[in-house]
């Protein structure tokens, strides 16, 4: 009880003070139950003063930083191409996130080649603005510097070295670093990932392809140092000594000791550090023969991670170790209703899997259904066989690496056997349950569901507790298909176009264009290992979110980058049931990716052109251009126009003032007084002529172009012939993503979802 109430002081200093309302509730329901009064009065005094300490400790403003300024590096930080990313600290104990440029090739190997932590450096540069989240579902840098414990980005111009603090911790990093490199130089480039993950915490060298395979199949966390991890290397490490005839005084002795350490090396994940501390508490008191419950040491481990650092309560791999714990810890008695090791562990992945599922979908909008059935296999998989084989190898390859690379021989094999057959498994049907994300109130709802169906399960009510359990799933699943509405959302994709059309009570969903980067030669040392893919980062993130699970046309208006470099990103992940493209474009090189995925998935891809038109419900959709099958680029884009009723809405592509011209003369009448126009190519000077704007006069336009773009979309010329006239114009990189909503013959618009406008 002391901890919820913890936890609710510290959502209540980041969210709102209002939030003590629930601490009160807490208190009401300990005195109905007919806790004592002590117990009541002690856990309303801990959530209070929990509050007034996180408020005056750790929450403040970013202090203005002087012109040149002293950060000592933590372990926290990251190499990707010519970027440094990472967390240091000023003198003043304020944490930020650092990013630096390297200047030279010679300097980044410089850096990967040592490790930072610890090491103090003068600097200049400026705090800058943590860029905003493209939507509601996209990565918030703003959220993750406050899981984080930061207050702010600064980007830097210049610096110089100017000592190493030392300290056991930077010791343990530069073991951690020599211990990263040692596996580079030891083991075979297949097995790297995986013993970097499982015995340091290392996840740099993980494959997209097979990160995204372990996530569809809901076995991503056997690739994070777990609890049951941490414990299995306590005890072959505490019998080991035994086995030496260590005395178990002093054999618990060097544990408690050893732990913490194993901690930093391991990276202290939040999942590390509640294992080790746990591991900590019991030992220490049975060492002083203190009597403590396991359930209570987690409580006081989860006390003093809030205290130190309030800000991890935000992070997905925090509040996925407490909870599963948790779920395993209080769920004994349906655990002991089993009678073959196979049911306990389908029931045991079955308890850990339910109970989180509702975080689960919060976060990812999505849920792996085969994780109730391969982690029975997997888990033990990886724990007795996998990280023991990593262990024994890493040990062998310091003492013997001819012994070691016989050990390879062997194994690697084996280890890329069941690759291949993750890869196979990952790629059978309904293997996600994608319903988007749930309200706040319905991931409540669907928590407490989870655990009134435990306590059915206790009692063998099974068909109340699948009951309870079934209704706010369905619901769940429904929730996006219950509105009357139809929503257009204009993506900011930086400078690109992405366009999402979702029809009332979701009868379809079109999306125009999927965004894309512009990439251009650079040096390969200057190349992300990661790069920024707009269909992965932003545009499936908010299909996912919104629980769209099929995309019933996709409507790629002409073959440039901007627009549909990420489709095949978007393709691999949600469901198409045809493409739409402008005729002649399948042709040009940017539409190979495309077009091997869909003929992989069967998708047909039509070629459209004026005169196609279709209707679904109150709403007509017409094709007006272009006119011939000879494409020659932006002006035979696609242009779709819309009418709803007293809607209407031209979505014109990468369309120019030739383009304009055409559609002046064939489609003038209605065209004139339109209600929402998607700008010609992003607002450039060579389209949104003066005759364009004068006969349309939109409402509402909108531009789709990055934020200080290299090609100053919109132009200045351009937004000025609207404003001239009095018409409202929004661009996606200033704005944000911008969603009009229209039902019956009224409309309005939102920006990221927040703040309706008229």
């Amino acid at each position: 009880m002391v901890a919820l109430a913890v936890l609710i002081a510290a959502i209540a200093v980041y969210k709102s003070v209002w939030l003590l309302i629930f601490l009160l509730l807490l208190v009401l329901w300990l005195t109905i139950k007919g806790e004592s009064r002590f117990l009541a009065i002690f856990v309303l005094t801990s959530g209070l003063l929990t509050y007034f300490f996180l408020s005056i400790n750790h929450l403040r403003e970013p202090s203005p930083l002087p012109s040149t300024f002293p950060i000592t590096w933590s372990s926290d930080y990251k190499i990707n191409g010519q970027k440094l990313r990472g967390f240091a600290t000023t003198t003043n104990g304020q944490k930020l996130y650092v990013v630096y440029t390297f200047s030279s090739e010679q300097e980044k190997n410089f850096y990967e080649n040592t490790t930072l932590t610890g090491m103090t450096y003068s600097a200049k540069g400026e705090l800058v603005t943590p860029s905003p989240s493209a939507h509601a579902y996209a990565f918030s840098m703003s959220n993750y510097l406050t899981s984080k414990g930061a207050t702010g980005v600064v980007e830097i111009t210049n610096w110089h070295y100017v000592g190493k603090r030392t300290s056991i911790f930077t010791i343990l990093a530069e073991v951690r670093h020599k211990m990263k490199k040692h596996i580079e130089r030891t083991f075979p480039k297949s097995l790297v990932a995986e013993a970097q993950a499982l015995l340091i915490g290392v996840q740099d060298q993980m494959e997209d392809e097979l990160q995204r395979a372990y996530q569809k199949l809901g076995i991503t966390h056997l690739f994070a140092i777990s609890g049951l991890h941490v414990a299995l290397m306590s005890w072959l490490f505490f019998e080991g000594l035994l086995r030496i005839r260590v005395r178990k005084e002093m054999a618990t002795v060097v544990l408690l000791i050893l732990l913490p350490v194993y901690g930093v090396i391991a990276g202290g994940a939040p999942s590390v550090w509640r294992a080790v501390s746990v591991v900590e508490l019991m030992m220490l008191l049975r060492f002083f023969k203190w009597v403590l419950s396991m359930d209570d040491a987690l409580a006081i481990s989860f006390i003093g991670f809030v205290l130190l650092e309030p800000g991890v309560i935000f992070q997905i791999g925090f509040q996925l170790s407490y909870l599963a714990t948790a779920s395993l810890l209080y769920s004994g008695i349906i655990f002991k209703q089993t009678r073959t090791w196979l049911s306990r562990s389908f029931f045991i992945t079955f308890v850990c899997q339910l109970l989180v599922y509702p975080l689960l979908l919060h976060h990812f909008y999505e849920l792996s259904l085969s994780s109730f059935f391969v982690n029975i296999v997997f888990v033990p998989l990886f724990s007795f066989i996998i990280l023991p084989f990593n262990m024994i190898a890493f040990v062998l390859s310091y003492f013997s690496l001819p012994l070691a690379n016989v050990l390879f021989a062997g194994y690697e094999p084996l280890r890329n056997w069941l690759t291949e057959v993750i890869f196979y498994m990952q790629e059978l049907p309904w293997q996600l349950w994608s319903p988007g994300k749930p309200s706040i109130w319905l991931s409540c709802v669907a928590m407490l569901s989870v655990l009134a169906s435990f306590y059915y399960l206790e009692i063998k009510r099974f068909r109340k507790a699948i009951l309870i359990l079934v209704i706010p799933v369905i619901w769940i699943h429904l929730a996006p298909m219950l509105y009357n509405e139809t929503k257009i959302t204009f993506l900011n994709v930086g400078q690109g176009d992405s366009i999402v059309i979702e029809l009332p009570f979701r009868r379809a969903v079109y999306v125009i264009d999927t965004g894309g980067v512009l990439r251009f030669e650079q040096a390969s040392w200057k190349k992300a290992d990661s790069p920024y893919e707009v269909g992965k980062q932003v545009v499936v993130p908010f299909l996912k979110g919104k629980g769209i699970r099929t995309i019933d046309i996709f409507i790629a208006s002409h073959a440039d980058a901007d627009h549909i470099e990420g489709a095949e990103e978007v393709l691999q992940e949600i469901n198409m049931k045809e493409i739409h493209v402008t005729p002649g474009s399948l042709n040009e090189p940017l539409m190979d990716d495309l077009l091997r995925e869909a003929n992989k998935r069967h998708i047909p891809i039509k070629e459209k052109m004026k005169g196609t038109s279709w209707h679904v419900g109150d709403t007509d959709f017409y094709y007006l251009w272009p006119d011939d099958a000879l494409y020659e680029g932006n002006d035979d884009s696609l242009v779709l126009y819309m009418q709803q009723k007293a809607f209407t809405a031209l979505f014109t592509g990468d369309l120019e003032q030739y383009g304009e011209q055409q559609l002046i003369k064939r489609y003038g009448p209605l065209l004139a007084n339109l209600t929402l126009l998607k700008a010609g190519h992003h607002g450039s000077k060579t389209s949104s002529t003066e005759e364009f704007v004068e006969l349309l006069q939109p409402q509402l336009t909108v531009f789709s172009a990055g934020l200080h773009n290299r090609y100053g979309h919109p132009h200045e010329e351009v937004v000025q012939r609207f404003v001239s006239r009095d018409l409202v114009t929004w661009t996606t990189g200033v704005n944000g993503s911008i969603e009009i909503r229209i039902r019956d013959n009224r409309w309005s618009v939102s920006v990221n979802e927040k703040g309706l406008v008229q």
